[in-house]
């Protein structure tokens, strides 16, 4: 932990003593992790936290210039079900305005150490206040992946919107490289300005793992996630169809959603209550998750925790945590025949597979863990806080052996 604020030498008055924390909802459990973690760099200074979603801009009074906003950016289409309004409603000037204004008057109220956002779906900049942002993807992203855009894209009046979310921040945080090279590329962010600091695994690489030869010789594939389509599920289950051929004891478990599958060897589980899908983990051999558009992938730091070896696609910030052929394998999008081939060869290789699932899990202890993350992000907030002694020598991410190298 940091030194406490005397130690540190930091300049403040009274009315300096908080820094607000602002965020929207969960996002995938990381807000709670994320606040503890910088509660314990900053244990003298209170934490204000604002949740956005508590402004309710999206409400049935706003129902009217809701809907119009929607229709008038993305279209009418955009407002013929509820899923597509609400894809679409959080990427309108208006929802971003609305937003805006709230904390404007929220953040008013009192003078700040500094401001933290996660995620780049608002801004929380304040005028002569140092101001964070820490995000796992930006719109314009979207553009990196492979094939058709699956995600609507907003149009440029709220892309030049989210560009001011970027360009107000002090220092923009992100979870990849790939999203590092986002900012800078397509967002023309100052290289200064962006910093990879990774994430969390919210699951503890486990080392008392079952490890043996045995667990990976059961054969046991998982999926766990909740979007079928867009998880890849359809490409791994006609992979997997080929898989049972050569290997006719091989099964494949569904976590998460429940598409109607009439398949030998595949299961269905649906939804389970999230303290239960570590018990998947424990029994698996293999996870693999064919996504095709992926913001970050908690899953699959959850999958190395339980010293699984793992099958992915090339994409998005999946390729800064699994090394091909040494923590799991990284296929193209869409190529049954290539996850086929990779699925076969790690399900008539159990000692590949332990192998494998070891160095993602010393992966996950060594560079994802939310303390190591918040460390790196303090480093960087420190100098825009006037603190007069030396920063701490936060160790980056090494390149050992075993894990994939420094980025």
């Amino acid at each position: 932990m940091i030194a406490s604020t005397q130690q540190r030498g930091l300049r403040i008055t009274m009315q300096t003593r908080s820094f607000a924390f602002i965020k929207f909802g969960g996002f995938s459990s990381a807000n709670d992790q994320i606040l503890e973690q910088m509660c314990r760099q900053y244990p003298d200074f209170d934490a204000d936290i604002i949740d956005v979603s508590d402004f309710n801009v999206v409400r049935r009074s706003n129902a009217i210039p809701l809907l119009i906003s929607v229709a008038r950016e993305y279209g009418p289409l955009a407002c013929l079900t509820s899923r597509r309004l609400l894809n679409r409603v959080i990427r309108t000037e208006y929802c971003f305005k609305k937003i805006r204004a709230h904390l404007l008057q929220r953040l008013s109220r009192k003078q700040y150490l500094f401001t933290f956002q996660t995620q780049s779906l608002f801004d929380a900049s304040v005028a002569g206040t140092p101001h964070f942002v820490y995000t796992d993807h930006t719109h314009l992203a979207n553009l990196y992946y492979p094939g058709k855009v699956q995600t609507p894209m907003a149009p440029a009046a709220w892309r030049e919107l989210e560009k001011s979310i970027y360009q107000n921040a002090s220092m923009n945080f992100t979870m990849s490289s790939h999203i590092s090279r986002s900012l800078i590329e397509q967002y023309g962010c100052a290289r200064a300005k962006v910093e990879c600091v990774f994430a969390g695994s919210n699951t503890p690489a486990d080392y008392a793992e079952n490890t043996s030869r045995e667990r990976f010789a059961h054969k046991k594939i998982l999926f766990v996630g909740i979007d079928w389509e867009r998880k890849g599920g359809p490409v791994l289950l006609e992979a997997f169809r080929k898989v049972r051929r050569l290997h006719p004891t091989a099964e494949l478990i569904i976590v998460g959603c429940s598409p109607e599958v009439s398949l030998a060897g595949c299961r269905v589980v649906g939804r389970v209550p999230l303290q239960e899908v570590a018990n998947f983990y424990r029994s698996a051999s293999i996870f693999c998750l064919p996504t095709t558009v992926e913001p970050f992938g908690f899953v699959f730091l959850e999958a190395f925790s339980h010293g699984l070896p793992v099958i992915a696609t090339n994409i998005g910030a999946i390729p800064d945590f699994v090394e091909n052929g040494r923590s799991g394998y990284l296929v193209d999008s869409n190529d049954v025949e290539q996850l086929a081939n990779r699925l076969g060869e790690l399900l008539g290789d159990p000692d590949r597979c332990a192998a494998f699932g070891a160095r993602g899990r010393a992966l996950v202890g060594n560079r994802y863990t939310w303390n190591s993350t918040v460390e790196r992000i303090a480093r960087h907030i420190e100098p825009h806080l006037h603190f007069d002694r030396p920063r701490p020598q936060i160790p980056a991410p090494h390149a050992a052996a075993d894990t994939p190298a420094a980025l």
